[in-house]
Parts: C-alpha cells; sequence; structure tokens
C-alpha cells in the first residue's frame, strides 16, 4: 500500500503572512489539525493547531479583548510554523510513512509530487488502515495467538484453517514475546468459536485471545 492511495485531498494550506487568529478560524471551519504552508506554490513550513494555540494569549490572561486582537493581528503563521519539514511522495510505501512520523514525533506529512503538495497523510488515515487490517467493523472470530518463529508456520497455519472450511478476513503478524516466536491475530469466517481453537491448536504456542 502507498501513500497516494490513502493521502487526503484536496489539501487546505496557508501562506506563511496569515495571522493566527485567521488560521484558528480556518482549522475550525475546516476540522482540521494541521496544513502545509505555501508561497508561491513552494512549501515554506507547516503548522499545527497546537503552534497556533501556543501562540495565543492565555485565557486566564489580564489582556482586554481588544488588546488580545490586536497582539493576535500581529503574530502571523511564519512567526510560530515549523520551517523544516517532513515529507514524502505518493510512491511511499504507508508504513514507511507511518516510521517517519513516530520516530519524528509528528502528526502528519505533506505529499509531494516534485516541488507540488499533493496531499497529506495524518495520523488519521493510519488509524483507518489499522483498522481495515484488523478487521474492526467484520464480523468473524478473532484470534491472538503466539506462533513459533520459523519457516512454513504461518502456511500451516493457513492450511489448518482451510481445512474446515474457515476463511481469513484479516491477518496481522507482530513481535512475539521473545525472537522465537511472533504475535498474529487473525480473522475467520465460516468456522465458529470452539472449531477455530481445536484447529490451531497443532500450530500456535499460545492461545493469548478468541472471541468472536
Amino acid at each position: 500500500m502507498l501513500v497516494g492511495t490513502r493521502m487526503s485531498t484536496p489539501i487546505i494550506t496557508l501562506p506563511s503572512d496569515t495571522p493566527i487568529h485567521d488560521a484558528l478560524i480556518l482549522f475550525k471551519q475546516e476540522n482540521i489539525r494541521r496544513a502545509p504552508v505555501i508561497d508561491k506554490g513552494k512549501l515554506v513550513g507547516i503548522i499545527s493547531e497546537e503552534d497556533l494555540l501556543n501562540a495565543s494569549p492565555s485565557q486566564a490572561t489580564s489582556l482586554s479583548i481588544w488588546e488580545m486582537n490586536y497582539l493576535l493581528s500581529k503574530i502571523k503563521v511564519s512567526d510560530v510554523m515549523t520551517k523544516v519539514v517532513h515529507t514524502v511522495t505518493e510512491d511511499t510505501p504507508i508504513e514507511e510513512a507511518a516510521k517517519i512520523m513516530v520516530d519524528n514525533s509528528v502528526g502528519g506529512l505533506p505529499v509531494m509530487r516534485g516541488s507540488e503538495v499533493v496531499g497529506m497523510v495524518t495520523e488519521t488515515d493510519l488509524f483507518k488502515i489499522f483498522l481495515e487490517l484488523m478487521g474492526a467493523r467484520d464480523a468473524g472470530v478473532r484470534v491472538t495467538a503466539l506462533i513459533e518463529e520459523k519457516p512454513g508456520q504461518l502456511a500451516r497455519l493457513g492450511e489448518l484453517i482451510a481445512s474446515k472450511g474457515g476463511n481469513f478476513i484479516t491477518f496481522g503478524q507482530f513481535e512475539g514475546e521473545t525472537p522465537e516466536n511472533s504475535l498474529v491475530t487473525f480473522k475467520v469466517v465460516g468456522m465458529k468459536l470452539e472449531e477455530v481453537k481445536q484447529a490451531i491448536q497443532p500450530v500456535i504456542q499460545k492461545l493469548v485471545d478468541i472471541r468472536e
């Protein structure tokens, strides 16, 4: 799966000379939490809702509403935006985008096509993918189990399920408790819970959870 298939588009952008008060209003109207900052077609930064709120006067301030509005009118997006921007391209694997976001503690990445910003991939997009991966909206028997980390184990697991008339609709593999095993989570249709439980016993090390 590539970023281009899951990015958010079209995107809301801002010029760097936008007053932060106007930017906050736009964020609220468009229900967004971050936006690329673009001047003359060039990406010059990224601004988040947190950046804007941190630059705003505290509600506990003794300033009058007129004084606050005056101060806010003087603060521009360019004053509080992040100028070093991590980006990806449309053909970046989605897991690589997720790695960049986690490693750099950012909630979204502009997606580039050459020098043009064509989309955004955000933590919300990744959450949606995770829901699909884990089949959160699909009915079935959900299993989490430890399986030995060696060639052929996943194929054997699939054969055991298929031999009983079952079918995987989701499958995820994660780090196990030791380097010698993996944690697998999958969802099966075409079988009852007890049938799945019995079928997988020969191949799993430990049944962590099973439910419908």
